[in-house]
């Protein structure tokens, strides 16, 4: 996903520096800063602006990678291998852009770089401090993505909600930078203006309340973006304006939205992007507008398909479904491209069993397995597997998944009825999923962690690579099990071939079966990888095989290898 690059009369790297811009949050959590920084962003770049968005998370974790999903939902990754969080998979959707592990930052990396800075001698036997020195880490994590003049819009994203006491050193970081450089840091505060059904009136009191708490820290908001469920009329802006000392211009509607990719829109309604550029001395002129064809042309495919398809999503923790964000909206991207509305039906993988497979499963188009770490839910995930490869039901396997399809494959066609992984079965006599040997000499679980993107090189003649229309991709990873070479050859001649191989390693990335409708599985996330401009072939290609399989006109062919994928891409 290539940097987009600024026209040369929008530009500020020659001789400016780069503008920082902070989103705080108030009254609640869970108003949808990330979107408004995600969409912000997007404006911004429709214009010709290089942005990034970073996201500063208060807690004590170093980052969200040993967290339960059910505690922080998906753990996002990047392609240098960072485990972050959800946030920078909506920043990369909307902006088409790679992070890194710079834009993401947790107390826990404040504090141990801190602390490691502190027993190397750096700070020269001084007293460390909360002030200067944990905030001026936060600001020299903020600032190293302007160092280089690479973006013209840095837009930070303070996670959790004002008044929370996680909060407070990102605050004074802000106020600092606020304080240190006016003309080149803004600051726009997401609020909640909520309505009394009782009283049949809206009320502002919570978001005067929420902006008198930035005031007692030091800093005085320039942007207020107020979610409601209702239009606000000039005299509520009016009254928010007055009582939090911001211009009428600067008090923006954040109301309610059928989907997230409306925001971007909804923002330009509001004029966003101008005040913020009028804001820093960057005001456009009224001939100027953000170019967002192909974003518009993408919401109209999403909301107005021609056809629906039912997709299973069987996993271990469905019960929160942020925890399969990336693969939700993957699906949706490539629903859009196709012009299919896909309805997800969430499946947790303990609730399957031999007896109720036929009912749970038996009404879907189509069956993802997903990812996921430990032993719970797995057998579901074979149930559901075996299902989908002897009913000829389009299946698509996402690393766990991919190692459930080889269990299952293993056990149900190689031959090999106690083959399992040594994830879940230390001492299987067939482990066909197991640590690689440089692996098992390693202590440290995250040592053994393949993160980030890896290259891998696609078969002639496979599906896989007739899908992708290269010979060599790279996509990411987040797991420690691999495919067991071992076992390889015996897999080929039963019918499941290795399509994807990483030419270094040699390891099995993507394995198919030719002869079935649709059964490719991947070791990578390729979710990760796919965005609202350019959906991920594997998700198109999936989509569409489950369109076919389907009832309606549109099912015409009975492989994946023809109908299913051709003009997937």
């Amino acid at each position: 996903m290539p940097l987009i690059t600024p026209s040369s009369s929008e530009t500020l790297a020659s001789g400016r520096n780069s503008r920082y811009i902070f989103v705080t949050g108030g009254v609640s959590s869970s108003l949808g800063k990330g979107i408004v920084s995600a969409s912000l962003a997007k404006l911004l770049q429709a214009r010709g602006y290089r942005v990034t968005i970073q996201k500063l998370d208060p807690y004590i974790n170093v980052d969200p990678g040993t967290l339960n999903p059910y505690e922080h939902g998906e753990c996002y990754v990047t392609v240098d291998g960072a485990e972050t969080d959800l946030d920078l998979g909506h920043y990369e959707r909307f902006l088409n852009v790679c992070t890194t592990q710079a834009n993401n930052i947790t107390t826990g990396r404040i504090y141990q770089s801190v602390i490691n800075k502190e027993r190397r001698g750096e700070y020269l036997g001084k007293t460390v401090q909360i002030i200067p020195h944990i905030t001026d880490e936060i600001k020299r994590c903020v600032q190293i993505l302007g160092s280089e003049s690479e973006f013209d819009f840095i837009i930070t994203e303070i996670g959790g909600t004002v008044g929370d006491i996680e909060s407070l050193p990102y605050v004074e970081a802000l106020r600092q930078m606020k304080w240190e450089s006016p003309d080149d840091t803004l600051v726009i505060h997401l609020t909640l203006i909520p309505y009394l059904a009782a009283a049949g009136e809206l009320k502002t009191k919570p978001t005067q309340h929420s902006v008198k708490q930035l005031l007692e820290l030091g800093v005085q908001p320039d942007i207020l973006v107020c979610r409601t469920e209702h239009h606000l009329n000039s005299a509520i802006r009016t009254k928010i304006a007055k009582f939090c000392n911001v211009s009428l211009e600067s008090v923006i509607e954040s109301i309610d939205a059928d989907t997230i990719y409306d925001v971007p829109l909804l923002m330009q309604d509001e004029h966003l992007d101008e005040v913020v550029l009028k804001k820093l001395g960057l005001e456009a002129s009224p001939d100027d507008t953000p170019d967002l064809g192909e974003w518009k042309e993408f919401l109209y495919r999403f909301k107005n398909p021609d056809q629906t398809v039912h997709i299973g999503l069987v996993g271990k923790y469905v019960e929160l479904k942020d925890s399969y964000k990336s693969i939700s909206e993957a699906l949706a991207h490539a629903g859009a491209n196709l012009k299919t509305r896909v309805e997800i039906h969430w499946i947790h993988s303990e609730q399957i069993s031999r007896k109720n497979v036929d009912e749970m499963l038996g009404k879907l188009d189509g069956i993802l397995v997903a990812p996921g770490f430990g032993s719970r839910g797995i057998d579901g995930k074979l149930e559901a597997i075996e299902y989908a490869r002897t009913n000829d039901v389009p299946f698509f396997g996402i690393c766990l998944g991919m190692q459930c399809a080889v269990i299952e494959f293993a056990r149900n066609k190689v031959g090999l009825t106690d083959a399992h992984s040594t994830e879940i079965k230390e001492y299987t006599p067939y482990p066909v999923i197991d640590l690689m040997a440089e692996q098992k000499s390693i202590t440290d679980m995250g040592g053994t962690m393949r993160l980030g993107a890896y290259t891998c090189e696609l078969k002639e003649g496979s599906i896989a690579r007739e899908i992708y229309g290269v010979d060599s991709i790279e996509e990411r990873h987040r797991h420690r099990y691999e495919f067991n070479e071992a076992f390889r050859n015996q897999f080929e001649e039963a019918g499941m071939k290795a399509s994807g191989i990483n030419p270094v390693s040699g390891l099995v990335e993507i394995v198919e079966i030719p002869s079935h409708r649709y059964f490719i599985a991947s070791q990578f996330h390729p979710e990760y990888a796919s965005t609202v401009l350019a959906p991920h072939p594997l998700f198109i290609s999936f989509v569409k095989a489950a369109v076919m399989a389907g009832p309606g006109p549109v099912k015409t062919g009975n492989t994946a290898s023809e109908d299913a994928i051709s003009g997937a891409i």
